[in-house]
């Protein structure tokens, strides 16, 4: 049994099927909230959820029972008297050791349990790096997004901030170093170009079979690198578009990548108001449209960044992604063919999938 949690502007919903049939909503939490992102943790089966209260913020809650209560975490605040506010929780992603987990949000922060998410704490180092002043927020604010963890080793992570770019450690966070090298800001002025504080990435991911091979998915591009992130070569070729937000691996192919594009940064829907997934599996060089059963016309699609998780590997791959209209879409099959698995839900921000044993 997989299940999906589903973030929407209007609450979580779970939903629980079988890949390739058909699901059904079995839970609902904060009713009326934007969630920005939920998981279930696999090493503990907690669940955690990122809302973002009109009233009080964003916070991180966790439970054991989706329908049941759940609990605000302590610590997920910025230091007082700083002058910037936290607006909200981008994702939350397990690290290399038990209780460990990483929260990534705006304003371009990171904050880290040991605890399995009673209680947070902000990375310094990052928040005091002297480069902050002049980092920009994207069209989505200045959020960190993707945390892509070194299979393994609890010491080395990557994170993607838009607009800051790629940044990681070697030493758990604390010191930064920076990985932009090859990357193109076609939306900046040339004589800008050479900075590299303006690098809006949209969404990144590791191949865990091989670590050092990363995707990215680019504000205008699409990039892989195979030195860890430190440099990056366009992949984009091939592809209707290669402006987009949501990315996915298959965990067993380091050569897979899966993206949705979009039409551009000024017409972010599914281009000729068809759905369609492309698929890679020789790392770039050619592109495959995944769409048999998705919808072929009048459907000009949004889907954002965190919208887009994977189960499984290999054959049985599993691929769900949810758009803005509120529609979810799933694949059994590794994207050979798919099926609308929730319709009429609230405008989706993220989706996560997990395995669920009955």
């Amino acid at each position: 049994m997989t299940e999906l949690l589903v973030g929407t502007k209007k609450g979580l919903f779970v939903l629980e099927g079988e890949p390739g049939g058909e699901f059904e909503v079995v839970a609902r939490a904060f009713a009326g909230e934007p969630v920005d992102f939920a998981l279930r943790d696999p090493r503990s089966g907690r669940l955690l959820a990122g809302v973002t209260s009109p009233f009080y913020g964003p916070k991180v809650f966790v439970t054991d029972d989706a329908a049941g209560d759940w609990e605000q975490a302590e610590g997920i605040a910025l230091p007082e008297g700083g002058g910037q506010a936290l607006e909200r929780i981008w994702v939350i992603v397990p690290g290399e050791r038990d209780g460990l987990l990483y929260a990534g949000g705006d304003p371009g922060v990171l904050f880290v349990t040991q605890d399995g998410g009673a209680s947070w704490h902000l990375n310094d180092a990052l928040w005091e790096h002297p480069t902050r002043p002049r980092w920009q927020p994207g069209g989505g604010g200045l959020c960190l997004h993707s945390i892509v963890p070194w299979p393994g080793d609890p010491d080395r992570l990557t994170i993607a901030i838009s607009a800051a770019g790629v940044w990681h450690t070697a030493d758990g966070g604390t010191t930064w170093i920076r990985g932009n090298a090859g990357l193109d800001p076609r939306y900046v002025p040339d004589e800008g170009k050479d900075d590299e504080i303006g690098l809006c990435v949209h969404r990144l991911e590791r191949a865990p079979r091989r670590p050092e091979r990363l995707f990215m998915q680019f504000h205008g591009g699409v990039y892989r690198s195979d030195d860890a992130g430190t440099s990056w070569s366009q992949i984009g070729a091939g592809l209707p578009s290669d402006f987009g937000f949501p990315l996915a691996v298959d965990p067993a192919d380091p050569d897979s990548a899966y993206v949705v594009p979009l039409v551009a940064d000024m017409d972010r829907v599914t281009p000729d108001g068809r759905v369609r997934v492309y698929e890679t599996r020789d790392a770039g060089a050619t592109w495959t449209a995944r769409g048999d059963g998705l919808p072929r016309r009048d459907a000009y699609l949004t889907v954002l960044r965190r919208a887009f998780a994977q189960l499984g590997e290999g054959a049985a791959l599993e691929l769900y992604f949810g758009a803005t209209s509120g529609e979810v879409f799933g694949s059994g099959d590794a994207g050979a063919s798919w099926g609308t698995i929730a319709r009429r839900l609230p405008p989706v921000s993220s989706v996560t999938a997990s395995l669920r044993v009955i």
